[in-house]
């Protein structure tokens, strides 16, 4: 990808920025390149990722506390089902950048709760790639 470009003939001025789209949910999307930094106000957070990420943390607490012994005991406290529960517990094992960037509201805009529930890699490294940090 080339570099952004400036030029002027007269009264016209002309800005090439490199950039490529991207289909998702039926949106289309423009993507940045990687190197390119935009200073652009804080994005708002997605409500649903960042109480995913909530609830995630204080069913962890809970296991860990011994408040519950087991998943299937905390759902049935909370009437939820334990397939569900496990998924979003898995969301404790988001890489720490990650998770800030989704109480930022800064992930990148086809990252969401969806893809967060989703089988993910362990390694932090890879959670940034596979989720198009």
């Amino acid at each position: 990808m080339s570099e952004p470009q400036l030029r002027v003939q007269g009264n016209i001025i002309s800005i090439k920025v490199p950039l490529n789209m991207k289909r998702h949910g039926g949106r289309k999307f423009i993507l940045i390149p990687k190197n390119v930094r935009i200073n652009s106000p804080q994005g708002k957070p997605d409500e649903t990722m960042v109480k995913a990420l909530a609830r995630a943390w204080m069913w962890q607490k809970a296991l860990d506390s011994g408040k519950h012994s087991s998943i299937e005991e905390l759902a049935v406290k909370n009437d939820i089902n334990p397939s569900y529960i496990s998924r979003m517990l898995r969301l404790n094992l988001l890489a720490p950048d990650i998770k800030q960037a989704i109480l930022d509201g800064t992930q990148p805009r086809t990252f969401n709760l969806q893809g967060m529930l989703a089988p993910f890699p362990e390694s932090w490294e890879e959670q940034a790639k596979c989720f198009g940090f």
